[in-house]
């Protein structure tokens, strides 16, 4: 057989079913079935359907099954009321897929187990047929894949006391090669259990270990890089990658002002290789570590025409909760949308069914009004249940609000902070135990920050060279429509444009390090390089988890044939607000003498070109200087002291609103947190008609209503 775990799974329990109590013919639910199930078995037990989400349940008893954990058994370890629950879900869960005659994923390997150790005569067939095993990627595999592999292969200490019949029965364990790295176990938030690779040779006594330490992809200063970071690691069995392909181009490192310059540099230095003839758009990938990362990549990519893919995820205005987002800014601009009001109707779910939907459209369509209009006049219709009727009166009104503060002048990004928060929708995700939804959380952060950006944008002007003098500034008008109509009309041209096909190899690849694993380029850009994104904060205060972030980079870095490049950025917008993170430790790990910097910045924050700074002040920087001693971190979900908006800090909370006023003068140092690090040249007005021309350097000199400018004095 070559197979995967799963279908070596399905072929033995289809041949031995019965023995478990199954028919041969069982059925094997996917991700939409085993959702339907747990959502009945969860209604049945007259549950808070928000406090508990079917994924998240499901996501629980995954772990269970993944660890060979019975219903029983995980009601014996019950330890909190929470877990009694879930293990009376995992209970009536199972129940019903016995009754229903069918396995999910996770059984077809738990169930193959307990075949394989509870029925000897159906273990001992399986020795006979396959005498010689071989897993590939094994430091990936889980506890049951595992059990599964030691239930054929194991030679078992019950063997050895048994019975003369037993012992005449019993067929030697086959022969097993496994083939796999340490170095790159990265899935441990799926299950993967790295001791499985790490102690082989203490589970399967007389096993011998070959090291392939020849690399054919990379570049030995790319390798070198890979072999001096991945060593900083314990625990982990020896070795040292090495080519005999020469040592190749120095590392290019770059540190940039803002997440949006990181871009601007990755988007020119592509073009320029492409020019040059040394790589194609098809052989050059981009890699961050968290999906909300791709957002500032996306727009600059789209503005400059820069082909590209997002693999392994969805672009960002395609993903469903921003969608979600962008329905809603639509209700609340266009009443009359229906499309969009239907929408987000039950987003985040507020008790209102398919039956009460129905009948809105049903006395809209009599009636012929909108949908919103249906939602107005919810008192008048027959039949409605009252806590539908009140479900759907309370949101007319959240919605009424809103409309409501866009008439009377509301910034976009004031309205978008409000509605994610008012609707529920922040806090469901914040609340949410699913790993997935911190992602939808940060890519809706993300959106908010789109919005600051846009209001921004509308309050700044470019200053014509002949005006742009120290002294006092023109009457530049600053006055921009920052509405939300207009931040939708954005919004439309930008997602339109991501629509553009990007078909066959010449386009540029992005993509998660998680994605990354197995694949490889001419060219690579590692993104983002900081203390608390990449090694991720969440990883900062477990070595264990730290290591595995470390694994990650060692992944990242050994995806390069050709050529490497890493950057990070002196501040990055995160949880929607500026954050100002210190070099990544990973950067430290690797020798300064494989790097070439094309761009750096002092022990004072401000940038200098390559050769200017050496390692040592950068070690400062992270010590202290701008970027690290200067940081402050937001709690997620949690409201920030220095005046910034972050998600769950309450209502009206939205960025600007409560800050401190800004008093400027000509020679202050400020960073932008799109245009980066700047000098005042000009200064004009004071509260909130303050403005000032600040001189971005290659960018320009630009015109900004402090009032509304993204920026810091330093």
């Amino acid at each position: 057989w070559v197979s995967t775990f799963h279908s070596s799974a399905v072929r033995i329990l289809r041949s031995d079913a019965d023995k478990l109590g199954l028919s041969r013919n069982f059925s094997i639910y996917d991700d939409t079935d085993v959702k339907r199930l747990i959502s009945l078995v969860a209604r049945d037990s007259n549950v808070d359907p928000k406090k508990f989400k079917p994924r998240t349940i499901l996501n629980w008893i995954s772990n269970q099954k993944n660890e060979l954990t019975t219903p029983s058994e995980a009601a014996e370890a019950a330890q909190t009321g929470n877990d009694e629950l879930y293990a009376s879900f995992y209970m009536e869960y199972q129940r019903r897929l016995h009754d229903a005659n069918a396995l999910d994923f996770d059984d077809l390997i738990m169930k193959t187990v307990i075949l394989l150790r509870q029925f000897p005569e159906v273990r001992e067939h399986y020795r006979r047929r396959f005498r010689h095993v071989l897993v590939d990627e094994y430091q990936d595999t889980n506890t049951a894949q595992y059990q599964m592999i030691r239930a054929l292969c194991a030679d078992e200490p019950e063997h050895a006391s048994g019975s003369e019949e037993d012992a005449r029965r019993h067929v030697a364990p086959p022969e097993l090669m496994v083939v796999g790295d340490s170095d790159q176990s990265i899935y441990a938030f799926r299950g993967a259990t790295i001791r499985n690779i790490l102690d082989f040779e203490k589970d399967f006594p007389g096993a011998r270990t070959i090291l392939l330490e020849q690399n054919y992809r990379s570049t030995q200063n790319i390798l070198s890089a890979a072999n001096s970071l991945i060593q900083k690691n314990t625990g982990r069995p020896a070795k040292n990658l090495w080519t005999d392909q020469g040592d190749g181009a120095a590392i290019t490192g770059y540190v940039a002002d803002t997440e949006h310059d990181e871009a601007s540099w990755i988007a020119g230095r592509i073009d320029d290789l492409v020019d040059q003839g040394r790589t194609s758009y098809g052989e050059v990938a981009v890699f961050y570590r968290t999906n909300a990362q791709s957002r500032a990549l996306e727009d600059v990519f789209i503005r400059t025409g820069l082909p590209y893919r997002v693999v392994g995820g969805v672009r960002f205005y395609e993903r469903k909760e921003v969608r979600d987002a962008v329905s809603y800014l639509r209700a609340i601009a266009n009443k009359a949308d229906d499309v969009s009001v239907r929408r987000i109707l039950n987003v985040p779910r507020r008790g209102i069914g398919a039956r009460a939907e129905a009948a809105l459209e049903l006395f809209a369509t009599a009636r012929r009004i909108s949908f919103s209009e249906a939602i107005e006049r919810v008192d008048e219709i027959d039949g409605l249940a009252t806590r539908s009727a009140n479900q759907v009166r309370a949101f007319g009104e959240l919605m009424a609000r809103h409309r409501a503060m866009m008439d009377q002048g509301a910034r976009a990004d004031e309205i978008t902070a409000s509605i994610l928060e008012e609707s529920g929708y922040t806090v469901e995700l914040e609340n949410s135990k699913d790993p997935q939804d911190e992602t939808r959380l940060e890519n809706l952060v993300e959106l908010v920050s789109v919005a600051e950006e846009f209001v921004a944008r509308a309050h700044t002007a470019d200053v014509p060279d002949e005006d742009a003098v120290a002294g006092e500034v023109d009457d530049l008008v600053l006055d921009g429509d920052d509405s939300l109509p207009a931040f939708l009309e954005q919004i439309s041209l930008v997602a339109d444009a991501d629509q553009i096909p990007a078909e066959g190899d010449g386009v540029v690849t992005l993509m998660t390090l998680h994605t990354a694993k197995g694949l490889e380029f001419d060219t690579v850009f590692l993104t983002g390089f900081e203390d608390g994104l990449f090694p991720h904060e969440q990883s900062l205060a477990d070595p264990t988890q730290l290591q595995e972030e470390r694994r990650l980079a060692y992944v990242g870095i050994t995806r390069a044939r050709k050529q490497l490049f890493i950057s990070r950025a002196v501040v990055r917008t995160m949880w929607g607000s500026p954050r100002y993170n210190p070099e990544s430790r990973f950067v430290d790990e690797i020798p300064g003498r494989l790097f070439t910097w094309e761009r750096v910045v002092d022990a004072a924050g401000w940038q200098t070109q390559a050769g200017e700074t050496t390692r040592r002040s950068r070690d400062r920087l992270s010590d202290g200087g701008f970027g690290a001693g200067a940081a402050h971190r937001s709690n997620r979900g949690g409201a920030r002291d220095d005046g910034g908006w972050s998600i769950g800090s309450g209502k009206g909370a939205a960025h600007g609103l409560g800050r401190p006023e800004l008093s400027l003068q000509v020679g202050d140092k400020v960073l932008h947190t799109k245009w980066g690090l700047g000098t005042v040249t000009a200064t004009s007005g004071h509260g909130a008609n303050a403005k000032a021309d600040v001189d971005f350097g290659s960018v320009g000199v630009k015109r900004l209503a402090l009032k509304f400018a993204p920026i810091e004095k330093l």
